[in-house]
């Protein structure tokens, strides 16, 4: 399957809400502090490959036509935004003309594997994917050694090589613009973007949301189609929001707030100790003093999380919320929160979650919206949540344009360029690994040791 096109797509009427829902008031608070994102450590390792033995693999000898059709595909591979020298062609070419059958066939597979673990995966390692953290089950879907298999049977190779490229536009603008590409850098910036998208899944799904951090924009998109777009304001740089995809299981508006230590320690709990009712005044209710004090901010105007939250579970506690600082999104440069999402006229996008995805009425919406009390409309199908990097996009007008990159992660992308690429996702033995034994000595079961932990 194709990744959903996200940038261009066309956008359809929206969503009609009671429009006393839609004139919510800009209110004045600017000094809003909303839970900081749980900064998560970068990988630094790349996958353990999959390994197989000939055997196992069963795979077809390479003819000289199939070889040669992965040499031209590895000649011409600079315009998929990788590089020839990583696939050593020459050692290809040597292999072809060696009329040695066994160094042909290694040679071959393996240069095919890397090369189809870079179009899938993406060439950059881990360890220079700053903060990014998305799931991609591509290895899943499109196994390589079947994929292998079927091109030498079908004489293929080109084509199956092919069918690993990104190939919704916005990828197709990237690739069209290296090709016009003026300076190096310019080409890098490119070539960056194309690997991000390879570090995605290829199926975005039939529904999610995706927020672009550079671009400072939110999208919900359905079928295809982009149904709404919302400003966004996104992490500072001392907290930057990180790369991920959790699902989102619903929409909560009215939210409360449970204050996270940080914050905590930052003031309110000062404020607790000296003045407890400006504390009460502002919404704050807590539990215990000192080390043992929890504090929580129940749903109003003063709340930090506006009146809606997008619920979606992940270890870095990064969600879009709503924000009573309505004036932040007036400014081009958006990067001002702890981590999370602020999301621009959250209530015509939660009103959008709750009738679209979770099934309810416009009323039904409006109504919990003005009871003030926490509601949770659960969606009946979780859908993923693309919190995406991108500093290269297209611009409407056949190009693209360059953002900003507010947290500085294309330079490690580009460093790798010069590196060697990941290691191959897939590797064939000639034999198969020995066994080794787990456990190498009899062990005495006494009363101390017996048990199961």
């Amino acid at each position: 399957m194709v990744k959903n096109f996200l940038f261009s797509a066309r956008p359809a009427t929206a969503l009609l809400l009671p429009l006393s829902l839609l004139a919510a008031p800009a209110l004045a608070q600017t000094a809003v502090k909303e839970d900081s994102v749980i900064l998560q450590p970068d990988k630094v390792k790349d996958d353990a490959p999959v390994v197989e033995t000939a055997a196992e693999a069963n795979l077809p000898s390479w003819s000289k036509r199939n070889a040669e059709a992965l040499l031209v595909s590895i000649e011409g591979i600079d315009a998929e935004g990788l590089f020839a020298k990583d696939y050593n062609p020459d050692a290809l070419a040597a292999a072809i003309m060696s009329e040695d059958q066994a160094r042909l066939d290694q040679v071959a597979t393996d240069t095919f594997l890397l090369l189809a673990t870079h179009l899938r995966d993406g060439r950059t390692p881990n360890a220079a994917r700053k903060q990014w953290f998305m799931v991609d089950s591509d290895a899943d879907s499109e196994p390589l050694l079947s994929l292998l298999a079927g091109a030498l049977g079908a004489g293929t190779v080109s084509e199956t090589l092919a069918t690993l490229d990104p190939v919704h536009p916005d990828f197709a603008a990237l690739k069209a613009s290296l090709a016009k590409a003026k300076t190096p850098a310019e080409a890098n910036a490119i070539r960056v973007n194309m690997e991000r998208w390879r570090w995605m899944p290829r199926n975005l799904g039939e529904r999610y949301v995706v927020s672009n951090v550079p671009e400072y924009l939110t999208r919900v998109v359905h079928g295809g189609t982009i149904i709404a777009t919302h400003k966004a304001v996104v992490g500072k740089n001392a907290t930057p929001t990180p790369q991920l995809n959790p699902m989102a299981t619903g929409i909560i508006v009215n939210p409360t707030w449970t204050l996270p230590r940080s914050i905590i320690n930052e003031g309110i709990g000062a404020t607790i100790a000296r003045n407890p009712a400006s504390a009460r005044a502002q919404g704050y209710t807590w539990t215990g003093s000192g080390k043992t004090l929890s504090v929580v901010q129940q749903p109003g105007a003063n709340n930090a999380l506006g009146v809606m939250k997008m619920e979606m579970l992940n270890e870095h506690a990064i969600y879009l919320h709503d924000t009573p600082s309505k004036g932040a999104f007036n400014a081009a440069a958006r990067a001002f929160s702890h981590g999370c999402i602020r999301t621009e006229r959250a209530l015509h996008f939660s009103g959008l979650m709750a009738v679209m995805f979770a099934g309810k009425s416009p009323e039904e919406f409006g109504e919990a919206i003005a009871s003030g009390k926490t509601t949770r409309f659960g969606f009946d199908q979780p859908f993923p949540v693309y919190v995406a990097y991108w500093t290269v996009v297209p611009d409407g007008k056949g190009g693209v344009k360059k953002l900003a990159d507010i947290y500085g992660r294309d330079a490690p992308v580009v460093a790798s360029f010069a590196k060697p690429g990941r290691p191959t996702a897939t590797i064939v033995a000639p034999t198969p690994p020995a066994v080794v034994p787990t456990v190498t000595t009899a062990r005495v079961t006494t009363p101390e040791t017996s048990g199961i932990y």
